[in-house]
Formats: C-alpha cells, sequence, structure tokens
C-alpha cells in the first residue's frame, strides 16, 4: 500500500488525534512559528492544522497534501485557508516563489536514497534564503522503523543535517527530545536555502 492510501485508511482517526494545532506540542508550534513567515509551504500538510496556525500568525501558508479527505477537512475546518492536492516530490509551485516550507514528519516515509530528490524540489521553489523547518524522528541510526500508518524511518540528526547541507541548506536551528515514554524520539532542523 502507498503512502497516500495508508493514510487515506487511516484519515477519520488521524483528524481525531491531531486534526487541531492545540493538539501540536507547544515547543513545536514555537519552533515553528519563529522560524517561519512570508509565503509558505505547508507540505503534507495533513488535516491543516499547522497551516491555520501559521495563518493566524499573519504567515501566506498554503497546505499541500496528496491525501484528498486531508485536504477535504482542511478545507471544511479554515475556510479561509488555501488547501490544495499534490505531492511534495512534484510541486505546481513557481520556482523560487516561497519564502520558507515545513515540512513538519511529511519526509518520515521516504526512503534515503529518495531524501535528495525531494530537498532539490523544495529548493527549487525557494527563495535564496528562504527557510526550511523539517520535523522527524530522531535515531542512532537511519533505519526503518514500524509506524502506526506505514514505514517511516529513523534519522540521526546530524546526518540530517548534513544530508540537508549537502542539498544546499545550512542549519540555523535545532530541537531535541528524548523518548519520553509515549512518544518516540523528535528532531527538528530549522535550515536556510545558501544565496
Amino acid at each position: 500500500m502507498n503512502v497516500r492510501d495508508a493514510y487515506s485508511a487511516v484519515a477519520d482517526l488521524y483528524i481525531s488525534l491531531f486534526g487541531t494545532s492545540e493538539q501540536v506540542d507547544p515547543r513545536d508550534l514555537a519552533f515553528i512559528g519563529r522560524n517561519l513567515s512570508g509565503r509558505v509551504l505547508d507540505l503534507g500538510c495533513g488535516p491543516g492544522h499547522i497551516t491555520g496556525y501559521l495563518r493566524s500568525r499573519g504567515a501566506d501558508a498554503t497546505g499541500i497534501d496528496q491525501v484528498p479527505e486531508f485536504i477535504a477537512y482542511a478545507r471544511a475546518s479554515h475556510p479561509d485557508g488555501d488547501y490544495r492536492l499534490g505531492s511534495m516530490r512534484n510541486l505546481d509551485v513557481e520556482d523560487g516563489s516561497a519564502d520558507g516550507i515545513l515540512s513538519w514528519y511529511s519526509l518520515i516515509h521516504l526512503p534515503p536514497p529518495e531524501l535528495g530528490s525531494a530537498l532539490a524540489e523544495f529548493r527549487r521553489v525557494l527563495k535564496p534564503g528562504a527557510t526550511l523547518v523539517t520535523g522527524f524522528f530522531d535515531g542512532e541510526a537511519v533505519e526503518p522503523f514500524d509506524h502506526k500508518v506505514t514505514t517511516a524511518w529513523f534519522w540521526p540528526v546530524d546526518e540530517f543535517s548534513a544530508r540537508l547541507a549537502e542539498a544546499g541548506f545550512t542549519e540555523v536551528e535545532r530541537d531535541q527530545r528524548p523518548f519520553d515514554g509515549t512518544h518516540r524520539p523528535h528532531a527538528a532542523i530549522a535550515s536556510v536555502l545558501s544565496q
């Protein structure tokens, strides 16, 4: 089963668990909010909750997701927002037109050899000096695990940062939280596209 179909199959449950910004860790919202402004693409936006949060802070945020159920929910829940069905691997967005990208746990299902091409697509649509914020599962090695929806990957934060650097991004901030008995180890990196 592909990622889109896997999330479509559990869309209602996912929305009930993660459908509002109040269900996001406040530390994550703070990290996202202080690093993204202007025209922002929320790639893998799910039910649109973080896109809505960014818009509430004044960002011109657009949510893009490949799961039709998520886009339908986002449009209904945030009628003033811009939500589009699409793939982060082939964005219908002009070159160099975005001030920022949020990829919050949306790269976790990509096999490691495919990360570079996704980051190249991000680079294409970002302005020089724009910010990319990524959230992912921190791990001791790049390895797959059985995520509740479909296979996902752990990334050591330093290795993920190195892959960002290879794609032309410079890390400016990171956040890490260890396994807390409930949640897997978390990492987030804010990086800036080289001029």
